[in-house]
């Protein structure tokens, strides 16, 4: 069981136990419901847990005036809680409330075991709700932004794109490619979706000036994989190894040497371009076979330079919204 499983654990022991000690303070009936709707309020994010709060509180509104028109009508039993359950049910389901139909439903029992629904029992219901919800609350606003683990997330996921870079220079200069596969792409793309669930999760835990910046650059990264997949597709077709290979392999080894957060890239475009109209002047194709390799090698070359405006588009973003 790892550190942060505990303080989770702890967390949501300590919250549900305040609860419960605030309602019996308060003398209030049933007061062990306050720490059950307290860990029913915790949910994985600030935002989340802000909102769930928000539709539970609509969804109690609505409970409480369903089960008193069911209750007054056909009485304090259980057929009265079961039309009660079934209206209820129905509309937060409508409304996406799903979440909210078990815990408000716990303090609607509560009327049905007094058999009233007196000012006095009602505000109880009430006060138990307030003080479950608000208490889940403030436990969630001591979530923290896993910055560091994403940090370390996003680092492995460039040093992976690292190596598949240094494996493209090294197979394109090889006409024997019978053990170049993409496997590593598989591993790759999963690494990329934990990284993108991991910015997801510190962008709906910041509630104030939230940055989109690691959701925008885990998607940057991505976008740059699928360019990647291409240009290892392309690398496959190339039984040939024209002279113009080694460039193009020379190339790549400086993309990837330079491959980190920070760099802007405009030198690998500016290279690129150079090394695009210098193949334009060279001599034209001595036989079909080397015809189709510099097709593969030019279509390779603008991949290359998705792969690289992807990231000079990014940089440019940051650069406008003042950094990140």
């Amino acid at each position: 069981m790892d550190r942060k499983t505990l303080i989770t654990g702890s967390k949501i022991t300590s919250a549900a136990i305040v609860a419960i000690l605030v309602a019996g303070v308060l003398q209030l009936q049933f007061s062990p419901t306050a720490g059950i709707i307290t860990i029913l309020s915790i949910q994985k994010t600030k935002k989340e847990t802000l909102k769930t709060a928000g539709r539970r509180g609509m969804a109690f509104l609505l409970a409480i005036i369903v089960s008193f028109l069911s209750f007054h009508i056909l009485g304090f039993h259980v057929f009265a809680f079961a039309v009660y359950l079934l209206i209820f049910s129905i509309i937060c389901l409508y409304f996406g409330w799903v979440e909210a139909i078990a815990m408000d439903s716990v303090l609607i029992t509560h009327f049905l075991t007094e058999g009233n629904m007196k000012p006095e029992i009602l505000m109880n219901e009430i006060l138990l709700f307030i003080i479950g919800t608000g208490f889940g609350i403030i436990a969630n606003l001591h979530l923290r932004n896993k910055k560091e683990e994403f940090e370390t997330m996003a680092v492995k996921v460039d040093e992976e794109i690292r190596g598949i870079l240094k494996r493209m220079a090294d197979r394109l200069l090889r006409e024997d490619k019978s053990d170049y596969d993409g496997s590593c792409f598989e591993k790759l793309e999963k690494d990329v979706e934990d990284a993108k669930e991991s910015a997801l999760q510190n962008y709906n835990n910041q509630l104030l000036n939230a940055s989109y910046y690691e959701i925008d650059y885990m998607k940057m990264r991505e976008s740059q994989v699928e360019v990647l997949k291409h240009v290892y597709e392309s690398i496959k077709m190339v039984e040939m190894i024209p002279s113009q290979t080694k460039k193009i392999a020379n190339l790549i080894v400086k993309i990837e040497a330079g491959y980190h957060k920070e760099n802007t890239v405009k030198e690998f475009l500016y290279e690129l371009e150079r090394l695009e109209k210098e193949m334009k002047q060279e001599n034209l194709p001595a036989n079909r076979e080397e015809f189709e390799a510099r097709a593969v090698l030019f279509y390779m070359m603008k991949q290359l330079e998705e792969f690289l405006i992807l990231k000079e588009k990014f940089m440019e973003k940051c650069h406008t919204k003042g950094g990140h």
